[in-house]
């Protein structure tokens, strides 16, 4: 069984989150042995619901591209505020349906 880590998430910088490694450019695409960042597991999961993978390659493969992403600035500004141990429910994109 694999030990849950837990830390910082790079992204909504929250403290005390389980982490999961993201892939800045996701495997599909490339990205096996390219940059990774540590994020929470819904900061990761939000990621995937609104973008594919070819979007996240291509357009938000750094951590400042994806915070500086408006669509994901308003979920940050939303995790921040939740305690660390929430279960929080994602919802894949409409566009992504």
């Amino acid at each position: 069984m694999m030990k849950k880590r837990v830390g910082r998430c790079q992204l909504c910088e929250r403290d005390e989150v389980e982490i999961t490694v993201h892939h800045l450019t996701p495997k599909e695409e490339g990205g096996t042995h390219l940059p990774t960042v540590d994020l929470c597991i819904p900061c990761h999961k939000q990621i995937h619901a609104i973008y594919t993978n070819k979007e996240i390659a291509f357009r938000l493969m750094t951590l400042e591209r994806l915070q500086g992403d408006e669509q994901l600035k308003k979920f940050i500004k939303w995790i921040q505020k939740q305690p660390p141990k929430a279960l929080v429910k994602i919802r894949k994109s409409k566009s992504r349906r």
